[in-house]
């Protein structure tokens, strides 16, 4: 297979440095932290769930409403960027995005009830709402189209590593010092991570060679946005994507809850415990990129290299958290519940590069923001029902909550095994 890379290679004549390797991968490198920081900051009102209700006497809906709130305006700041990010530095978006991001962890850290809360914490996403459709953007500019499927697993390994490296840490700073002191910690790390960034960080020359390309020096017409958004492949990642998004707002706010409060673990042994899925997910994605690629470089099509792949991972995932309610275990369902979340929520490094691989290079940042924006509504929607199933079924609203996860990623494995296939899709845009 001979697969049209979606960002251009420098024009002919042109010599890439050497030095180019290396900082293509500082820069990856310094992007796998800054999703770290994002994912933790997204954990830390989850890894403090029970200390915040009883700090500020909300319901479990109450809560989940409050975590809702952080994706208010994440979904609108997500295509706004993502399609900036087309037109400006992406150097320069990430730097305002980390500042951002450190700078809302404030107001709720110095003290308030619940208004605050929910003010700081709607503010933190829409600083965040951009991350990882404009890091995957910057990370994958670096690299040809059949080298993408490791730089792009590895800015997804930093979710995961986000929730694994900070879980215990911050776990412990609650149960030490209080939920607020964690807040300063997490902002106090991301200006440390800005400052590196602002030295280190770069622009890709194949970005800025792809952007003059677009503009008439060599690129040929533009697609517009409205027939990327049309194609079955674009619609079928972000639907799948969704539904395996839905997974991760369910760890990250009810996880150590749940693990708390419904199969009786301590808090310092939830704290641990809660790392299982993500640990999980980062064998699962570093096992997706490497199978994606073997079969890209023996030539099968990004149908079954990724639309299949994909859909597999989100099969296995399903299977495993219907499979939750069926044993009264604790050990089985630890061990079922990991399984579940880490397959079915292992499905963003397949959507980022799909997508990637389906749009120009043009169109990557508003097709990657678009549907991460869309993706991100399952965030808004996922821990206010869970919320409402706790209040009105008790502990026994965390194990129906896995079951409708469990179905909907079933339903999101039927969606990408019956219309992702970018290769056809993307030769259908160029016509």
């Amino acid at each position: 297979m001979t697969a049209a890379p979606t960002v251009p290679q420098p024009p002919a004549g042109t010599t890439v440095a050497p030095s180019s390797s290396v900082r293509a991968w500082t820069v990856t490198a310094l992007l796998v932290v800054f999703m770290m920081i994002n994912f933790a900051d997204k954990s830390v009102l989850g890894l403090a769930a029970d200390e915040i209700r009883a700090d500020l006497g909300l319901s479990a809906t109450q809560f989940g409403l409050a975590n809702s709130a952080f994706f208010l305006l994440f979904s609108v700041a997500a295509v706004v960027v993502g399609m900036a990010a087309d037109r400006v530095s992406p150097k320069m978006l990430i730097l305002v995005m980390a500042l951002l991001w450190s700078v809302a962890q404030v107001p709720a850290a110095i003290g308030g009830g619940l208004a605050v809360l929910v003010a700081s914490r709607v503010f933190l996403g829409a600083a965040e709402g951009p991350a990882f459709p404009v890091a995957q953007q910057a990370t994958l500019s670096w690299f040809p189209d059949e080298k993408r499927n490791l730089p792009g697993a590895l800015i997804t390994v930093g979710i995961t590593l986000g929730v694994i490296i900070s879980a215990p840490g911050l776990t412990w700073v609650i149960q030490n010092h209080g939920w607020r002191s964690a807040l300063w910690v997490l902002a106090a790390i991301g200006v440390v991570w800005a400052l590196a960034w602002a030295a280190l960080g770069a622009d890709s020359p194949r970005g800025r060679d792809g952007a003059d390309a677009a503009q008439g020096h060599g690129g040929g017409p533009a697609v517009p946005y409205r027939r990327i958004f049309a194609t079955r492949t674009w619609i079928g990642t972000t639907l799948a994507y969704f539904t395996s998004y839905w997974t991760v707002a369910l760890m990250l706010v009810w996880l150590p809850s749940y693990l708390r409060n419904a199969l009786d673990y301590s808090a310092d042994t939830a704290g641990i415990v809660v790392v299982a899925p993500w640990a999980v997910g980062a064998v699962v994605l570093f096992g997706q990129a490497w199978l994606t690629g073997r079969l890209m470089r023996r030539g099968s099509s990004s149908r079954r290299a990724r639309g299949q792949v994909g859909g597999g991972l989100l099969a296995i995932g399903a299977l495993c958290c219907l499979a939750v309610p069926l044993t009264d275990s604790v050990v089985a369902q630890t061990v079922l519940i990991a399984c579940g979340f880490g397959f079915g929520g292992s499905y963003a490094t397949v959507a980022a590069t799909t997508v990637a691989e389906l749009a120009p290079p043009h169109r990557a940042g508003g097709a990657l923001g678009l549907m991460n924006a869309l993706v991100t509504v399952a965030g808004l929607l996922a821990p206010a029902a869970v919320g409402a199933l706790v209040d009105a079924q008790g502990v026994d609203g965390y194990e129906h909550a896995v079951a409708l996860s469990g179905a909907l990623i079933a339903l999101g494995a039927v969606v990408a095994f019956a219309l992702i296939d970018p290769e056809r899709d993307r030769a259908r845009l160029h016509r």
